[in-house]
């Protein structure tokens, strides 16, 4: 049976082995956030430590915990993340809040990146067509969603969402999905793990479910929700696993 003191030995060695001795917290959060974070979250088997990373830069950009976030980055760069990596993860975001919550942590990584005398990444020459765009797209997203693809607000024939959905095709899932640096299988925790964030429940399910098709496993997906918990609540996390327990089934 797994007792506080249990959790705060491996909550510390975890704080440890992503911050060092200090992660700049408030020192009456400590505590709490051994125990809850790094030793009951952050220590969970079920999704390695590198993809929990990718989960919380997702959630924290998403929400623009900025001050969080910029400790994540160089947490993340100590674990072996990619400076690309990072910054297609903090891109990837602005297609679920905003390309101005994209731009604010791209710049925050760009100071961490510059403390440590890392250049940032170049920008990827993108010259296709928006025809090229739209094919690619849809395919991904058939790819992804089977039959969910053209549900809901998806729908072909939406004369409504006809008038930003064919965008959110060809720059989301035919643009950023396909920029260099980042597998579609990572993508796919960035979009569950930002969807549960910004409290889209919907969206959950439906990348939730997708994610399989991306070479995730069931709990892999269910972890990269539980991950979110102390960044961006735990109410939002606790939802996003309903809905998702619905669409699954309630099967692990």
């Amino acid at each position: 049976m797994t007792t506080r003191a249990c959790l705060r030995e491996k909550g510390e060695a975890m704080r440890r082995r992503l911050f060092g001795p200090d992660d700049g917290a408030p020192a009456f959060m400590r505590a709490l956030n051994t125990e809850a974070s790094y030793g009951a979250i952050w220590s969970r088997p079920g999704l390695a430590l590198e993809d929990r990373m990718v989960c919380a830069l997702a959630a924290l950009a998403a929400v623009q915990r900025l001050k969080r976030l910029r400790r994540h980055v160089a947490a993340a760069i100590d674990l072996g993340l990619s400076p690309q990596a990072i910054v297609e993860i903090l891109i990837q975001i602005g297609i679920y809040a905003g390309f101005a919550a994209s731009e604010e942590a791209v710049e925050t990584a760009g100071e961490v990146f510059g403390e440590r005398q890392i250049a940032m990444p170049q920008e990827p020459s993108r010259g296709d067509s928006l025809e090229v765009l739209s094919e690619r797209g849809r395919k991904l997203m058939a790819e992804l969603h089977g039959d969910r693809a053209t549900q809901g607000y998806a729908a072909p024939g939406n004369a409504v969402t006809g008038a930003l959905y064919p965008l959110a095709i060809q720059y989301g899932y035919g643009e950023i999905w396909f920029r260099p640096g980042l597998d579609l299988r990572r993508r796919a925790l960035v979009a569950v793990a930002a969807f549960t964030a910004l409290k889209l429940d919907g969206q959950v399910k439906k990348f939730g479910q997708s994610a399989l098709n991306m070479g995730l496993s069931r709990t892999e997906v269910i972890e990269a929700i539980v991950q979110t918990a102390p960044l961006s609540g735990f109410a939002p996390a606790l939802n996003a696993l309903g809905g998702l327990s619905e669409a699954l089934g309630g099967k692990a």
